[in-house]
């Protein structure tokens, strides 16, 4: 059966919740459903940040550290331009804390 879709204002409240992740820090994809008024969405978020634009995707990551493998390489490469530290090669990448 599939998932009824978010109501539009999580697609807001996610683009919020995003562009307010500091320059050189991350959130989980958990922590962004949280600040975006829906704990337990973080399924939800990584759908929203496919579509939204002009916003610091990769500021987000797994709640274990670990970037998704899809986007590891540029996500690592934009998080180091920030001064955060990230280890890894290939597709398998962890923010160090």
């Amino acid at each position: 059966m599939p998932r009824p879709s978010p109501p539009p204002n999580f697609t807001e409240a996610v683009r919020r919740a995003v562009r307010a992740i500091p320059r050189g820090e991350v959130r989980s994809y958990a922590q962004v459903a949280l600040y975006a008024g829906r704990p337990g969405a973080a399924r939800g978020v990584g759908r929203e940040l496919k579509t939204l634009e002009n916003v610091p995707w990769w500021r987000v990551l797994r709640s274990n550290g670990t970037l998704a493998p899809a986007v590891a390489v540029e996500q690592a490469r934009r998080l180091r331009a920030e001064g955060v530290k990230v280890e890894g090669e290939g597709t398998r990448w962890r923010v160090k804390r």
